[in-house]
C-alpha cells in the first residue's frame, strides 16, 4: 500500500453528524497516535440491548 500525505491548510464549514456507532472516532485534522480500549465487566447474560434511539435533528 501507498499513501502520500500532503499537509495543507483545512477548512471545515459545516458538519452533520447523522449517527453515531456504539465505538466511533469522529477527527477532522491530524493527529500522532490515537490509542483506543475497552473494558467490559459484565456478563453476557445481563447484557440488555434494547431499540436503536435516533439522534435529535436540533431542527425546530
Amino acid at each position: 500500500m501507498n499513501l502520500q500525505v500532503e499537509n495543507r491548510q483545512i477548512c471545515v464549514g459545516n458538519i452533520q453528524v447523522v449517527g453515531v456507532a456504539s465505538s466511533s472516532v469522529f477527527l477532522i485534522g491530524d493527529t500522532e497516535v490515537i490509542s483506543l480500549s475497552s473494558v467490559f465487566d459484565t456478563p453476557p447474560e445481563s447484557l440488555i440491548i434494547g431499540p436503536l434511539v435516533p439522534l435529535a435533528s436540533g431542527r425546530a
